[in-house]
């Protein structure tokens, strides 16, 4: 609504003729309110995973006790060794340089187990050395509780945290992507008055793109109302510096504007709202209300992509 608000109050340039009535601003204070709606058929494990092996739990804990088997089993072999050698009186030195080899496999073991929890958290985007350690690490065998060897990874293990970035695969990003196309059929299931007729346009139109990339629809920007492009703006923003969610921590006004600048530059947001959105410093008023106090850093607009102060 702030940024609505902006654009409404903005007198020269590509928007000079948006204007708002009481009745236009209610039905996008509506249109706000339930442009997630459809999120009521997205499972929650798949709505808050916020770590790759994450399903209604997280499975990390799984892999420790594989690690923790692995490192059990090298001490027992490492100790009948050590037995073996004993009873045939081999020098010392032998059964030392099995002790030196237990150590290092026992180090490599928790190195490899501290990689796959940094690769769990999904907060970087992987290299694809990172992900052929992945894969090498699935590889190695352990001995399951069927007493079966096995692969220490399964592939959905192997798929989960090899993801490149953030915590969905694609199948789980198809099923949250579905949401808006539910939020669309549920409010335009509604015999709305018509005062509220474009509420499932506005509400239906925050995942489309100015390029025609975005979805559901494929919708271009001159297909889309001022009203649909500013929801699809506000709802990156809140996004990008929301401190709530499981998956993420909320980032700062600046990582945040760089971003959507971006988005502005690769034909993502529309160019003129986010323009107004800055130049009116109507993120610093959101901010003030919303974020907290360290993510509120000095903004510098020379430094936005696609801005000119």
């Amino acid at each position: 609504m702030m940024l609505a608000e902006a654009a409404n109050e903005t007198g020269e340039g590509p928007l000079a003729d948006f204007a708002m009535s009481d009745r236009d601003r209610y039905e996008l204070k509506i249109a706000g309110l339930l442009h997630d709606c459809g999120k009521i058929t997205t499972p929650v494990h798949v709505v808050d995973k916020a770590t790759k092996l994450q399903t209604i739990y997280d499975r990390i804990h799984v892999l420790d006790t594989r690690f923790e088997v692995l490192k059990r089993d090298a001490e027992v072999a490492a100790l009948r060794e050590q037995a073996v050698l004993a009873a045939r009186g081999a020098p010392r030195a032998q059964q030392d340089a099995v002790e030196a080899r237990l150590r290092e496999r026992l180090s490599q073991l928790d190195d490899d187990r501290r990689f796959l929890r940094t690769c769990n958290v999904g907060g970087e985007a992987m290299r694809d050395e990172d992900i052929e350690r992945v894969r090498r690490i699935a590889q190695c065998r352990w001995t399951d509780v069927a007493g079966n060897d096995s692969p220490f990874l399964s592939e959905e293990e192997v798929g989960n945290l090899t993801i490149r970035a953030g915590t969905l695969t694609q199948e789980e990003r198809k099923i949250i992507n579905y949401h808006i196309v539910s939020t669309i059929n549920m409010l335009e299931a509604l015999p709305w008055p018509k005062h509220l007729l474009h509420v499932p346009e506005y509400a239906g139109g925050h995942h489309e793109r100015m390029d025609g990339k975005g979805y559901p629809k494929g919708l271009t920007r001159e297909q889309m109302s001022v009203q649909a492009r500013i929801m699809g703006i506000a709802d990156i923003f809140e996004a990008l510096t929301a401190k709530d969610r499981p998956y993420k921590k909320g980032k700062t006004l600046t990582e945040s504007l760089q971003i959507l600048g971006r988005f502005k530059l690769n034909g993502h947001v529309d160019p003129d709202l986010f323009d107004v959105f800055v130049r009116r410093k109507v993120y610093l008023r959101y901010a003030e209300m919303y974020l907290d106090p360290e993510q509120i850093d000095e903004v510098d607009h020379s430094k936005i992509p696609g801005f000119a102060p």
